[in-house]
């Protein structure tokens, strides 16, 4: 007698879990995340262009050809790089990102910190390329050193002498 209310307990706290499962699961589209802000949720979309900030090394996922007006934008730092991947091969992809959207200058948007904000295909970026310089505000390092002996070695240019100059002769 003591297992059927321990039994409905049960299934009554499943279906609760399943049915707040499924409501968090469901992606929101990036057009209605501004009325999202301050909450952590999943926005899918479709990126339309991987812009970098060539001061600082941020990059962007815009979602819109004019990114002033867009509704929604992704922010990945340069210091996240790392941790995110090469974020150029989501140009053109749909995404499902989950984060916590912000208000920025009145645009909505979420900071990719790490891979796993990512879901689906969009989540198996692949590694930033080894020449790729994240310290170096997202440019590509400019090489390896190379030991002075390496360099060709150049024919010295003859040195002249003092040349003499003839004094001009001073008017009588």
């Amino acid at each position: 007698m003591m297992l059927r209310p321990l039994f409905f307990c049960v299934k009554r706290l499943v279906s609760i879990l399943v049915c707040s499962v499924t409501a968090v699961a469901a992606c929101k589209p990036m057009t209605e995340a501004r009325k999202y802000v301050g909450d952590s949720v999943c926005i899918t979309g479709k990126v339309v262009k991987v812009a970098r900030s060539p001061r600082s090394g941020t990059h962007f996922l815009n979602f819109c050809g004019d990114y002033k007006n867009c509704p929604f934008t992704v922010v990945i730092f340069a210091k996240d790089l790392q941790r995110v991947g090469d974020v150029r091969q989501l140009e053109g992809n749909s995404i499902e990102i989950y984060g916590k959207v912000k208000d920025y200058k009145g645009q909505a948007e979420i900071v990719l910190s790490d891979v796993r904000q990512l879901r689906g295909e969009s989540g198996k970026l692949p590694k930033l390329p080894a020449d790729y310089d994240v310290a170096n505000r997202g440019r590509y390092s400019s090489g390896r050193f190379k030991d002075a002996s390496d360099r060709p070695k150049r024919d010295k240019k003859q040195r002249r002498g003092p040349t003499e100059t003839e004094q001009p002769e001073e008017p009588q």
